[in-house]
């Protein structure tokens, strides 16, 4: 750092520089022809020299402690920027007037752009709550109801509940206020309260569940995680052809597994899975697909500490692993 500063610095300097050489090249010469003795031209030439070296150290000391004090400001937020060196030329004094009058329109942007952020949020958090009373109301109505065409619209309700939960989850995702509550959570009980909320795909679909009671606890949040779960179910239902089987069970030491003998993921579309709106191969035969949910799974998944990894063969099927271990957390 010090090397390339002090290029650039010479390089900066370079004219002033080549100025004081040309006077003392003009001194040595007027001297010289009025035939003065050598020894009367060369010593106050080099004593000149020696001087301009000096202030020319001294000077880059200065703009090197001034460079370093600004670098340090690079990793400061632009809100806290109040110190700025002394003003020494008037182009720096102009060039200081135009970084803060910068700062101070970027601080009215960014209240605008945040006034309006909230704006937003508040309309959609109270849209997606106004919108799940007639989803609920036409739930209660279609459980009177046994037939084909009833079974088929409340897959669908179904389906529109589900995206608007994921529009609520991915609204809440950085918010503020997110409200993560950990505490042990019983795994089975997690696992059947997902599983029964599928249970009439699983029974239309004619798709097999294996699985067995899972022992153990997990601190968590309820809600967060079951999230995770049902996208991970869902995600299985939706790929599993009619016969298939998905199955849930635990490996050592807190790794919830869900595999499915569905369609598979292309491999050289596994690296992206998680990647906000990447749907790959699949996700262009689905139309349905957003390529929201697994981004969602993965970034609930980090605040709570957990891990989720997919590995999968096509045509074959595929496996979500969630990884239950936490480092240290609080248990409320």
């Amino acid at each position: 750092m010090k090397r390339q500063f002090f290029l650039a610095y010479c390089k900066m300097r370079r004219k002033d520089v080549l100025r004081f050489f040309c006077f003392c090249i003009i001194f040595a010469v007027v001297f010289l022809l009025y035939r003065l003795p050598f020894d009367a031209v060369i010593y106050p030439t080099l004593l000149c020299s020696g001087l301009g070296l000096l202030f020319f150290l001294a000077d880059y000391r200065k703009a090197y402690v001034k460079h370093c004090r600004l670098v340090q400001m690079l990793d400061l937020p632009a809100e806290v920027m109040d110190w700025f060196p002394a003003v020494e030329t008037v182009s720096e004094a102009d060039y200081q007037a135009i970084v803060k009058k910068l700062r101070k329109d970027q601080g009215e942007l960014a209240a605008k752009l945040n006034g309006q952020y909230e704006d937003l949020m508040d309309y959609y958090t109270t849209w997606v709550h106004q919108i799940k009373m007639p989803i609920a109301a036409m739930g209660l109505y279609l459980q009177g109801e046994d037939t084909t065409f009833s079974h088929k619209i409340a897959r669908e309700l179904q389906r529109i509940e589900e995206y608007v939960e994921m529009v609520l989850v991915y609204l809440r995702l950085d918010a503020d206020d997110t409200d993560y509550l950990l505490k042990e959570l019983d795994l089975d009980s997690l696992v059947r309260g997902a599983v029964r909320k599928f249970s009439t795909q699983f029974i239309q679909g004619r798709i097999r569940l294996d699985y067995a009671p899972i022992e153990g606890t997990v601190i968590s949040d309820e809600k967060w995680l079951t999230f995770v779960l049902e996208q991970v179910l869902s995600n299985a239902l939706k790929y599993t052809p009619e016969g298939g089987v998905i199955r849930i069970y635990l490996t050592a030491p807190k790794t919830l597994c869900v595999t499915d003998t569905g369609m598979g993921i292309a491999e050289e579309d596994l690296p992206r899975v998680f990647a906000k709106g990447y749907t790959g191969y699949n996700g262009r035969k689905d139309k349905r697909a957003s390529g929201i949910g697994l981004y969602l799974c993965r970034e609930i998944c980090h605040n709570l500490g957990h891990n989720i990894r997919i590995s999968s063969v096509l045509g074959e099927g595929t496996t979500v692993e969630i990884d239950l271990q936490q480092g240290h957390v609080t248990v409320e």
